[in-house]
């Protein structure tokens, strides 16, 4: 893969697209990420969970909060490859033009990654694959290709996110969100098709980046920039490099600030995190602890000073490894995570976050609770939606489709198809609406005359 082909400002669902900036004030990635601030699917993450149940008395990290600060570490990693990038070959910018625009590309693409996500976090992502797996949406399967079927008993947020971006809804362009082809592939982490995704010990098999209906998408995406296809059949290419930098910003975000959280939530004491993060804050760590100890007595700006310290020591290090592996990374031959990646000390350090994590903060009774009520919501919505719009043999199912927008209802009648529109309307609720809508069709509550 070459630098050259792989930094695309062409527009998704354009034929004409300009070479050169037309708006003096933005680049053409730049409009990219000002597309997703100002999208509705963008806004709806600040009700989406991250990790702990919303709303609470204590403010923890939401899907926005998350995204915006993943959007900022991306930026930063994707500069400091361009500026040493630039110290190497002076005259980097004359040969590729569009290389200063790499943290334009990934704080978009950082901006975007979780927009697929459905409600209750990846609780939401399972309640719908158990729904078709071991739920009443079984009786499917043999209707369903195999590819579509591993799409929907494995359904894939990272996945949902092209769709998203990518997919003509109805009355809303046929261009969608027409971001460029760059800021497109740089969200899919896992370039392949559902039957050739969750393989062990190749990154971009870990799960699956496209849905059957957006194959030919990605396709033209990946002819477009020359990424390296694996196989035909199934479809499997090697990453966009720019995905290690997206990947590492959430990496690096989620397991730093989900420690922020839990201290505000007291799951872990201020001793418990100046443990885990003091090794990651400089080499010589003694200097940050005596100014913690004489210098700050409220605990919350220690804990915020700890995680400033540990996500810039983890920025610096992981753009390094991007820069000291560009050539495997342009190969397709880096097959790790650039965290996995981490030199000796750091590696141990992250580590033994990652499993503190598990143990205390994703099996805390309250995170536990929002995964089961996420089942039982997001279950129970398709189980009354994806009856009515497949079969549609009531009344009853006639008014369960006139609540389904407009925008989500396909021409194509297919089985698939029908399916896909439940799940576009059914994924892209908030925790609240979903669980307000729940009740409201169960006959739970009301809802009020507005």
């Amino acid at each position: 893969m070459q630098w050259e082909q792989l930094l695309s400002a062409k527009r998704w669902g354009t034929v004409n697209y300009p070479m050169k900036d037309e708006d003096e004030a933005r680049s053409q990635f730049q409009r990219d990420y000002d597309r997703l601030i100002f999208s509705s699917p963008f806004r709806r993450l600040q009700n989406k969970t991250q990790v702990f149940p919303l709303p609470g008395s204590v403010f923890v990290h939401n899907r926005l909060t998350h995204s915006l600060e993943v959007a900022s570490v991306g930026r930063s990693l994707s500069r400091i490859f361009y500026n040493s990038l630039k110290k190497q070959e002076p005259q980097l910018d004359i040969r590729l033009p569009l290389i200063s625009e790499v943290g334009n590309i990934v704080a978009s693409a950082c901006l975007a990654h979780d927009m697929g996500n459905p409600a209750f976090g990846h609780s939401g992502e399972a309640a719908i694959s158990y729904y078709f797996s071991n739920g009443p949406g079984s009786k499917y399967q043999q209707q369903l290709t195999e590819a579509q079927w591993e799409d929907l008993i494995h359904f894939e947020g990272n996945a949902n996110a092209l769709r998203i971006l990518t997919h003509p809804f109805t009355g809303k362009g046929n261009g969608a969100f027409a971001l460029t082809y760059s800021t497109l592939a740089s969200i899919v982490k896992y370039p392949c098709q559902a039957t050739a995704g969750h393989v062990k010990g190749n990154i971009h098999q870990k799960k699956y980046g496209w849905f059957q209906s957006e194959e030919e998408t990605f396709k033209q995406l990946a002819t477009e920039m020359g990424l390296l296809q694996v196989s035909a059949n199934p479809v499997i290419y090697k990453r966009h490099p720019l995905v290690y930098l997206v990947e590492a910003a959430d990496d690096i975000c989620y397991n730093i600030i989900d420690l922020e959280d839990a201290h505000r939530l007291k799951i872990l004491t201020y001793e418990q995190i100046e443990e885990l993060l003091l090794p990651l804050c400089e080499s010589a760590s003694g200097t940050l602890a005596d100014r913690l100890k004489t210098d700050y007595s409220d605990e919350d700006a220690k804990v915020g000073l700890l995680r400033a310290r540990a996500i810039n020591t983890l920025t610096q290090a992981c753009a390094k490894l991007f820069l000291d592996h560009q050539d495997a990374l342009l190969k397709g031959e880096f097959n790790q995570a650039l965290t996995d990646a981490l030199p000796g000390p750091l590696l141990a350090a992250w580590k033994r976050i990652e499993a503190i994590s598990v143990e205390k903060i994703y099996n805390y009774p309250a995170v536990v609770q929002i995964e089961i009520a996420g089942y039982k919501v997001m279950g129970g919505l398709l189980e009354e939606f994806i009856p009515a719009l497949v079969e549609n043999q009531s009344k009853y199912h006639q008014k369960l489709i006139a609540l389904i927008p407009k925008q989500f209802i396909s021409a194509d009648t297919s089985l698939y198809a029908r399916i896909q529109s439940v799940l576009d309307f059914v994924s892209g609720m908030t925790d609240l609406y979903a669980v307000e809508f729940y009740k409201y069709i169960k006959g739970i509550e009301f809802p009020a005359i507005r």
